[in-house]
């Protein structure tokens, strides 16, 4: 008589299958992620409560610059960082970068060249797309633009998300 071995009914997990870090561990991480990074709506925000010491330079090229740009922000495209910034860019200032998107390293590469020359720096998380897929107003080489918010990325209501 052959014996069958029952099968398990508990769902593996791919979540659990990597334990989480321990708590200490996990706030010192987000910590430091926070250090480096800030999304479009607290950049927003700051920028329109006009909040000083912050610099936000846009890194793409001069035919992006025109496609459409944060409102204030300065250009200076990647590969010349090293020449530009210093006119530019007051010294201490907080110098934050962004490029087209999500699928964008340029943002990095530019945040990269600002802290080599002494600049604290955070990377803008989503680029131009979010700014613009969140509802936020913004220029072209032809003037002012705003698009209705993409709701996938932020409340219908334009309202931000107080995450």
């Amino acid at each position: 008589m052959t014996t069958t071995v029952p099968t398990s009914t508990v769902p593996t997990s791919a979540v659990l299958s990597v334990a989480a870090a321990e708590p200490a561990v996990a706030a010192a991480h987000f910590a430091e992620r926070l250090a480096f990074e800030a999304d479009v709506s607290d950049v927003h925000a700051d920028l329109q409560a006009g909040v000083d010491g912050i610099v936000v330079v846009d890194t793409r090229s001069d035919a992006a610059w025109a496609q459409g740009r944060i409102p204030g922000a300065v250009h200076i495209p990647t590969a010349r960082i090293a020449e530009l910034a210093p006119a530019l860019v007051a010294p201490g200032a907080t110098v934050v970068t962004y490029c087209w998107g999500p699928g964008c390293n340029g943002a990095t590469r530019a945040a990269l060249a600002f802290a080599r020359l002494g600049h604290p720096v955070k990377e803008m998380l989503g680029g131009f797309e979010y700014w613009v897929r969140e509802g936020f107003a913004f220029d072209t080489a032809q003037g002012g633009e705003q698009r209705p918010v993409d709701d996938l990325t932020a409340p219908r209501s334009g309202i931000a998300c107080a995450c």
